[in-house]
């Protein structure tokens, strides 16, 4: 069972994405600001980040930077969720930290598409050491780590 951090205001997304994740069998943490999502990802360590873009407080793209300036060692799968549809945005998101990226309004078959591709047993993630002269959103294949 891997814990899943979902950062995400809206009541209504929360509990279907918090309902998915134990469909799946894994462990949903619940945040509703940017400031508990950071706080959560360091206490509790989880295994994947859900992050929603426009939260109360700081913002999603705050909230990731901060998660990923202090926690670079052991770096944490986070997948952005956001309604923003604009030409350019995917990529200024997977720039920001996120190495995924999924659109509102929430689709369950893309979403567990998604988390397994994070959350499957022979998918691992880099060492810091491995990371350190790579980007840290390199595209996805099935041989390439994330970093």
């Amino acid at each position: 069972m891997k814990k899943i951090l979902v950062v995400e205001d809206n009541l209504t997304n929360m509990y279907l994405i918090c309902y998915i994740i134990e469909q799946m069998g894994h462990q949903p943490i619940k945040a509703l600001t940017g400031e508990e999502g950071v706080e959560m990802a360091f206490r509790d360590r989880p295994d994947l980040i859900l992050m929603d873009i426009q939260l109360p407080g700081i913002d999603g793209l705050e909230a990731i930077q901060r998660i990923r300036a202090s926690n670079r060692e052991f770096p944490i799968p986070i997948i952005a969720i956001t309604s923003y549809a604009m030409t350019g945005d995917r990529e200024r998101l997977l720039a920001a930290g996120c190495n995924g990226y999924l659109e509102k309004p929430i689709n369950s078959e893309t979403i567990i598409d998604e988390l397994n591709v994070y959350l499957t047993e022979t998918n691992r993630y880099a060492t810091a050491e491995e990371c350190k002269d790579r980007p840290m959103a390199p595209e996805k294949s099935n041989e390439s780590l994330d970093c």
